[in-house]
């Protein structure tokens, strides 16, 4: 199991290559890291705190990507990038507005249900998008900002005293029994027209964050129970297909977004202890099966090697057939992507630099690849465009997103918020664990793993 004093020192800051701490980062890793901090502080909406799902396509709001944008501004202040005014101000007015938000039963006129949020809300009124669905993941990664701004504005200042009553009031507010349709696990989400979402949250995913939140409630708590339940239906997914036995969930977001908020390092329940790993170490073997999973390359896509690779949810060129080499090869858009699962070639960055803080030695030599390879085409303004695929070099079929870029091949045109987040989260924590430092002091984060029954390391 991975010592992470390998490169944390031990003062907590990364100590690869380079002096560490505030304002000092390595070469390539810091400009991404500032570029996608500016991406969350240009495109966020100072007054409301809504952040778009994507941009520079005109976009509605998603909450997830709101609780991204809650992270950055710490992390912000911490670098040197924005002050803590500007941090506070920005919190106190997104807190404010989704707490002031209209909830009810209605399709229209509202901005949630119950506590939860709807995935997608629009931009200017910030209420529900269309049909979208009241979303208890999106609600969940909401809430991860929401809880991290809480720990993090601690000072006894009136704004920052405001903030943590408005944190605490949103997450009490969630019921989570109530989204429990099928009487043990917390349903997808819920749409006014038809309903209960006829999904669970009952394998292993990206929602790790979501149970422990629902079991902290101080309101309206699941039973422990839930855990036992959850980690019985695990077992389904532990595999040494790709490389070291783990708990295999393609996309690498399921193995990022809960991680970003909790340290799962050296604790451990009942489950995960009898496979002699903990989660940390689940999700460190989880990224070296993706870049296993490149160089045996199945599909034998262009690209693809030991320093290049990266699968999970992201845009891609569209929805169509073509013949490329003697071969007929299936393009898809918006899709999440994994080992041997919709892989048409399209690799994400932020499912290798998502993955810093887990494995810097494979990260760090792969984000130094693409960006010399591909930089001319996949990196501008804000980092990493959201996707590329080297293998997509010309066609006639109409595309979904992006554009053909000479030499490199299909480039995305836009950037996503649920995929810059944990760029930025990952590097910080990676860097300095300031998000896991942060969240450690939570009082629900610690309450949502002794009640899932988490035991040692840093809960000791």
């Amino acid at each position: 199991m991975l010592d992470r004093r390998a490169f944390l020192g031990t003062s907590g800051l990364a100590l690869v290559g380079t002096a560490a701490g505030a304002g000092l980062r390595p070469g390539l890793i810091g400009d991404i890291q500032r570029r996608t901090f500016d991406y969350f502080r240009d495109t966020t909406d100072p007054r409301t705190g809504l952040a778009p799902d994507r941009w520079p396509t005109k976009s509605f709001a998603s909450i997830a990507a709101v609780g991204f944008a809650l992270t950055a501004w710490p992390i912000g202040v911490h670098n040197g990038w924005m002050t803590r005014a500007e941090a506070r101000t920005r919190t106190l007015r997104c807190l404010q507005f989704f707490a002031g938000s209209p909830q009810g039963p209605a399709a229209t006129g509202v901005s949630g249900y119950k506590g939860f949020f709807y995935h997608f809300l629009d931009m200017a009124t910030g209420q529900r998008f269309g049909r979208t669905e009241l979303s208890t993941i999106d609600t969940t990664l909401l809430l991860g900002g929401v809880l991290f701004a809480q720990t993090w504005f601690d000072r006894d200042d009136p704004e920052e005293r405001r903030i943590r009553a408005l944190a605490e009031g949103l997450y009490r507010a969630v019921e989570w029994d109530w989204i429990v349709p099928r009487g043990t696990f917390v349903g997808m989400g819920w749409h006014p027209e038809t309903g209960f979402i006829k999904s669970d949250w009952a394998i292993y995913d990206e929602a790790l964050l979501l149970q422990i939140l629902a079991l902290a409630s101080p309101t309206y708590p699941l039973p422990p129970t839930l855990w036992p339940a959850l980690t019985d239906r695990y077992a389904r997914s532990w595999t040494d297909r790709y490389g070291p036995a783990h708990l295999h969930f393609g996309p690498m977001f399921g193995h990022q977004y809960s991680h970003m908020f909790v340290d799962f390092l050296g604790i451990r329940e009942p489950f995960i202890a009898s496979k002699g790993i903990d989660y940390f170490e689940n999700s460190r073997r989880a990224t070296y099966a993706q870049r296993r999973y490149a160089i045996t390359n199945p599909g034998r896509w262009k690209g693809y090697s030991a320093d290049c690779w990266g699968l999970t949810a992201c845009d891609g060129p569209g929805d169509f057939k073509q013949m490329i080499d003697g071969r007929e090869r299936e393009f898809f858009s918006y899709s999440a992507r994994g080992p041997g699962d919709r892989d048409d070639g399209t690799i994400a960055p932020t499912a290798a630099i998502g993955s810093i803080a887990f494995a810097p030695e494979i990260v760090l030599p792969a984000t130094r690849a693409m960006h010399a390879r591909y930089g001319r085409g996949i990196y501008g303004r804000y980092g990493f465009w959201d996707s590329f695929n080297p293998t997509l070099t010309a066609t006639a079929e109409p595309l979904r997103h992006g554009r053909i870029v000479p030499g490199v091949g299909w480039v995305d045109g836009d950037h996503i918020g649920i995929d810059q987040g944990p760029i930025l989260g990952g590097i910080e924590n990676w860097r300095t664990g300031l998000i896991w430092r942060t969240m450690r002091r939570n009082p629900h984060i610690r309450r949502g793993l002794e009640r899932a029954g988490f035991k040692g390391g840093w809960l000791g």
